[in-house]
C-alpha cells in the first residue's frame, strides 16, 4: 500500500494511504511513557467521537476505524483547501455562508471545533468539509461558541485580509443557530477583550 506523509504537526503525522488518511499521534519523549499513552488514547478517542457525532450533521471525513490509542483511519477528502483557494473563488461569500450554517449545526449540537480556520476546511462537490477536530470538545457555553467564531474571524483577517470583513459577514449571515442572538452578543464582548489586550 502506497504511503505518503502529507502533513506533520506538533501532535500528529498525517499519512495518505490510497483514498484513506491516517492520523497518527506522535509519542512525546518528555512525558512519562504511561502518561503519554494515556493522553494520546484520550485525545484519539475524543476526536473520533466528535467526528462521528459531527458526521451526522455536516460534511466531515468518515471514520473508517480507530485503534483507540493513537491512530484514526478516515476518508481522505480530495478537494480544494479553502486557505489556498477561497480568495480566488467567484462564489466565496456563498461558500462562507455555508461555513456559517455548518458551524451553527455543530454549535446547536454543543460541538466546539476549537480550530476554525480555512486550513481546516475543504471544498469538494460544492460542499464544505470540516477537518481536524483535534482541538474540539463539547460544551453548552455561549462563551465557547463565541470564541469558536472569534477564532475564525482572526483566521480570515490574517489569511484573507483583502476581503475578510465581507467573508466573515457572510459566515454570520449563514450562522442560523438557535442561540444566534446570544452568541453574537458574546462575540462582541470577546472581540472587545481582544482589542483591550492589544492596547497594552
Amino acid at each position: 500500500m502506497k504511503q505518503n506523509i502529507i502533513g506533520r504537526g506538533a501532535e500528529a503525522i498525517l499519512i495518505k494511504e490510497n483514498n484513506q488518511l491516517v492520523k497518527d499521534r506522535i509519542k512525546k519523549g518528555y512525558r512519562l511513557p504511561s502518561l503519554d499513552e494515556k493522553l494520546r488514547k484520550q485525545r484519539t478517542k475524543k476526536e473520533t467521537r466528535l467526528l462521528e457525532k459531527a458526521s451526522e450533521l455536516i460534511p466531515v471525513p468518515k471514520v473508517i476505524k480507530t485503534d483507540e490509542k493513537e491512530k484514526i483511519e478516515m476518508e481522505f477528502i480530495d478537494g480544494k483547501k479553502l486557505s489556498e483557494h477561497l480568495d480566488n473563488l467567484k462564489d466565496a461569500e456563498k461558500i462562507c455562508e455555508q461555513i456559517g450554517k455548518n458551524i451553527a449545526k455543530l454549535h446547536d449540537a454543543d460541538i466546539i471545533h476549537g480550530d476554525l480556520t480555512t486550513s481546516n476546511m475543504i471544498l469538494k462537490d460544492n460542499q464544505v468539509f470540516f477537518i481536524d477536530f483535534g482541538l474540539g470538545f463539547t460544551s453548552k457555553r455561549i462563551e465557547d461558541k463565541a470564541v469558536d467564531l472569534h477564532l475564525l474571524r482572526q483566521a480570515l483577517e490574517a489569511k484573507h485580509f483583502q476581503n475578510w470583513e465581507s467573508l466573515f459577514n457572510s459566515v454570520l449571515r449563514g450562522y442560523n443557530s438557535k442561540d444566534k442572538t446570544l452568541v453574537l452578543e458574546q462575540l462582541k464582548k470577546v472581540e472587545a477583550r481582544g482589542r483591550y489586550k492589544k492596547g497594552f
